[in-house]
């Protein structure tokens, strides 16, 4: 990973994209935050976003619908202890800027002028590379791709009656400014394609699904990973057709690798977060230092993996992004922050503040959230168990963050019995409490892996991009709803 200075290429076209045509430069800059700070606020920044998107979507053989969108703002921050106030403008001009910072200094009382560095350059990582991916790809070469994996999933069994897919892209520019003289800039590519298939047998029908994406562009789309994505959503929907109702009570579970890490986002990651943390709301609260978690599991929230769709090479506050480690060996060793609850809770900030857009506030998010590699085959794990569930996909679930409890839907099961994976089931819902069912973990595999880069988190409204991962593991005890 190489270290550059922010002010290469990737900021010159920063500022090309979203000052420039404005006539804004680091003067007009300074002289806003001169106003702001004509008021006692402890910080203030401002998030410059430039934002082209689309979508496409194939069903019954046809594109049924595209959309392409284009959005550019800014949004204005002034942050004194506790007190937030914001405003932002779909334009960006110097007069929408000193109307947007007026409105911001309320929060502050008068007086006591505080001085202004410099604007200057942060640093930042390769994560990944500035791609434009809306321009990688032709538009009749985009309704192509979504042909190729419909017509992939259909020759691969004659039982397939429909599949719908799906081709996203987003190109984003963004740049920072803050109050204490920094100014950093990231250029963000992201795609995504999914498939779903419907096969019908006997009059019964069971549907699948799979997909993936990153930090590229479309090229990464070739016809290997179109296969491999085709196959899984048939496999899925054909494992469905033949699965029989899940039992239901209290078992032995073991989670397989990868998305199923989905479980540990939702049942402990949002627990995690600082402003949750602060203000004592979250079944984590002053718990630092404790065991929280059985012995041997760690987690980590990362967000300098490359090319990994939660992977950030600055924060929305212009931070460095960071791996964090939040659990290590079954202690709770701290909480994701952004700066304004980092600074309240007297912590260092980890690089994890997170905004949908320059419309919203930032806040703190997870990135990448995954659980570290034990010592254990994944065989030895499932020969261990004498009766219990294999849960290889998930589909959704809810978490109360106050409570820790959770519901969650499993896409794709098993029975496990005596050390054998056996039949499919369908219907399983898992139940519990993320800080309890941390104790309950009894074995970690040796086969962490992430997710293929499909999750979106939702936070207060806001949705991000996020990653998740983990090992097989064993938990004990975890209480099963089913249908039998």
């Amino acid at each position: 990973m190489i270290l550059t200075p922010a002010s290469d290429t990737l900021f010159d076209t920063a500022q090309q994209t979203l000052l420039l045509p404005a006539s804004l430069g680091a003067r007009q800059i300074e002289q806003i935050f001169g106003s702001m700070m004509t008021h006692q606020l402890d910080y203030a920044d401002l998030y410059f976003q430039y934002s082209r998107a689309e979508s496409w979507s194939l069903e019954e053989g046809i594109v049924k619908s595209g959309s392409f969108n284009i959005d550019q703002g800014v949004g204005v921050r002034a942050v004194c202890g506790e007190k937030t106030a914001f405003a932002y403008s779909d334009e960006i001009s110097l007069n929408a800027l000193q109307s947007a910072a007026q409105a911001t200094r309320a929060i502050a009382a008068n007086g006591g002028t505080q001085t202004v560095p410099k604007l200057h350059h942060g640093t930042r990582r390769d994560l990944y590379l500035p791609h434009d991916p809306i321009a990688s790809l032709k538009d009749a070469d985009k309704v192509a791709l979504l042909e190729r994996i419909e017509g992939y999933a259909r020759a691969l069994d004659p039982r397939v009656v429909q599949v719908m897919a799906g081709l996203a892209g987003e190109y984003d520019v963004v740049l920072v400014a803050r109050s204490d003289g920094l100014m950093n800039a990231d250029i963000r590519p992201l795609v995504r394609l999914s498939v779903t298939v419907i096969i019908e047998s006997n009059g019964r029908r069971e549907q699948g699904s799979a997909g993936g994406g990153g930090r590229f562009d479309y090229g990464y789309f070739d016809d290997a990973m179109l296969h491999r994505y085709a196959a899984q959503a048939v496999h899925q929907a054909a494992i469905n057709l033949d699965a029989t109702p899940a039992p239901a009570g209290n078992m032995t579970v073991v989670l397989g690798n990868g998305w199923p890490g989905i479980l540990l986002h939702e049942a402990i990651g949002h627990g995690l977060e600082g402003d949750f943390n602060r203000k004592g709301s979250s079944a984590f609260s002053g718990r630092i230092g404790e065991r929280v978690a059985a012995p041997g599991v760690t987690v980590v929230d990362d967000g300098t993996l490359a090319n990994r769709r939660g992977s950030m090479q600055m924060d929305d506050e212009g931070n460095a992004t960071q791996c964090t480690t939040l659990i290590e060996d079954g202690i709770l060793m701290g909480y994701l922050q952004d700066s304004q609850n980092a600074r309240l809770m007297g912590v260092p900030l980890t690089g994890n503040a997170r905004r949908e857009s320059y419309a919203h506030l930032p806040l703190p998010r997870m990135t990448n959230t995954y659980m570290l590699n034990g010592d254990k085959p994944p065989e030895e794990i499932i020969a261990s168990v004498k009766n219990g569930l294999y849960a290889v996909n998930f589909g959704g679930g809810q978490v109360d963050i106050t409570s820790g409890k959770f519901v969650f839907s499993t896409a794709e099961a098993y029975l496990i019995e005596d050390g054998k994976i056996t039949r499919p089931v369908k219907g399983a819902t898992l139940i519990g409490n993320g800080p309890d069912v941390l104790t309950r973990i009894a074995m970690i595999g040796n086969d962490m892996a992430l997710d293929p880069g499909v999750g979106t988190c939702g936070k207060e409204g806001q949705s991000v991009p996020v990653g998740v991962g983990q090992p097989t593991v064993r938990i004990d005890g975890l209480t099963v709803g089913g249908t039998a």
